[in-house]
């Protein structure tokens, strides 16, 4: 019970410090964009060095977190049919969730037409050229190879979340058949390391304060308040259609879990603040499995689903697929018809999966899926400017997404304790 409470305060420190966090990196840079403005881009350069630390701290411990906790969890199952039931659950889950999201940023960059009301200055494609570059090598092929990895320890060196998943899946399986003389010494150590990460977690999440001031500041003193007000109705057609997309997510939440939901929300309020200001879900995953655990998810099946979750259960990001693809083929014009759109919601749906983890990787997808349907991708570079404040609505919307789907396949397994999991 005391430890219960000392979690909860020690929780709303970081709360509070995160917020304030975020009001002084908006005051901080709003201060040197105003005042400053010959030293705003130098400005910016350093003190997104915060943000990065934070971040490079975070990335150190996901990739044997994933590992060593997916391969405990799914070890301790021994049971391959539950493995199976359980992952079938999820990927039910991720899929339905996948095809509900893209619907939703359909329907309404259909109804609001941000494009077509909206008079964005039209900028040439300099700014896009990294991105194009890095999406005409797109193919099946590529797909594969970001899918299946060709070694271990690269696919550790590189943080490919995927290609850690597969490998500790296999690997998971194996040790699960093995025999308890054989698989228990292994899975005991392994079990060890996930919890030494963990404990790791509670250290590090305590940079993320200067993370959040370092990353909104040095986006303040580049782009100054204007920002807000040349894209106003492009943000405001984006965060309305991200809320519908929220109130869906946790209606069916509600539905699944009844009132533990607010109780889900509280213990995640944390992660869900980080990811918004760090514009980065990956940040969060230690955290989130941690507060999972805390919640009454069953550890195994939180080891196993949330590194699936990352890979496969995007919402945030699928939603902004069609709302930024249309928005771009509204700006030159396009008229796309009810056959068209619904081709390209199926393309993003197969083209998204397994791009958790490269940089910008919605971006790199809507730029390859507007070639794929003649609408000119250099209009990528018209949203880049405000591709920041979009990427903190949709980071956060992935967090709400993978620990409502780690919940529910917990409850459907009636493995969700109503008194907190074992750590």
């Amino acid at each position: 019970m005391w430890q219960l409470i000392i979690d909860m305060k020690g929780q709303n420190k970081l709360f509070i410090a995160i917020i304030v966090s975020l009001i002084l990196g908006v005051a901080i840079g709003g201060f040197v964009h105003l005042q400053y403005p010959d030293s705003a881009e130098p400005f910016s350069k350093n003190i997104k060095l915060l943000g990065t630390i934070f971040i490079r701290l975070v990335q150190m411990i996901i990739a044997p977190l994933v590992f060593t906790t997916l391969v405990v969890g799914i070890a301790k199952m021994s049971d391959i049919k539950m493995i199976g039931r359980v992952g079938s659950k999820a990927m039910l889950w991720f899929i339905s969730a996948s095809l509900v999201s893209l619907f939703i940023g359909l329907i309404l960059v259909n109804w609001l037409e941000p494009g077509h009301v909206t008079k964005l200055p039209i900028q040439d494609a300099a700014s896009a050229e990294e991105l194009l570059k890095s999406s005409k090598g797109f193919s099946m092929e590529d797909f594969v190879k970001h899918v299946v990895p060709k070694s271990i320890f690269e696919a550790f060196a590189t943080n490919e979340v995927l290609q850690i998943v597969v490998f500790s899946i296999m690997f998971g399986v194996a040790l699960a058949n093995l025999g308890d003389e054989y698989a228990q010494p292994v899975i005991k150590l392994f079990d060890v390391i996930a919890h030494a990460i963990l404990k790791m977690v509670g250290y590090i999440m305590w940079f993320a304060p200067l993370g959040v001031l370092g990353a909104i500041a040095a986006v303040v003193a580049t782009n100054g308040f204007e920002i807000f007000k040349v894209y106003a109705i492009y943000l405001r057609d984006f965060f309305f259609a991200i809320a519908v997309l929220w109130l869906v997510l946790l209606i069916v939440g509600y539905l699944i879990l009844g009132n533990r939901l607010f109780e889900l929300l509280r213990r995640i309020k944390s992660p869900l603040l980080i990811a918004f200001s760090t514009t980065s879900s990956e940040a969060v995953f230690p955290k989130l499995v941690e507060e999972l655990e805390r919640f009454g998810c069953n550890n195994r099946v939180v080891s196993f689903i949330l590194p699936l979750g990352y890979s496969f259960n995007l919402d945030g990001s699928m939603m902004y697929m069609t709302f930024a693809s249309i928005f771009i083929a509204q700006i030159y014009g396009i008229e796309m018809s009810i056959g068209q759109q619904i081709t390209m919601l199926l393309v993003l749906m197969l083209t998204s999966k397994g791009i958790a983890g490269v940089p910008r990787a919605s971006l790199v997808i809507i730029v390859a899926t507007c070639s794929m349907f003649g609408i000119p991708p250099e209009g990528i570079a018209l949203i880049l400017p405000i591709d920041h404040f979009c990427d903190m609505a949709r980071s956060m919307t992935n967090v709400l997404g993978n620990a409502l789907a780690t919940s529910a396949v917990s409850k459907w397994e009636g493995q969700l304790d109503n008194h907190g999991g074992d750590m």
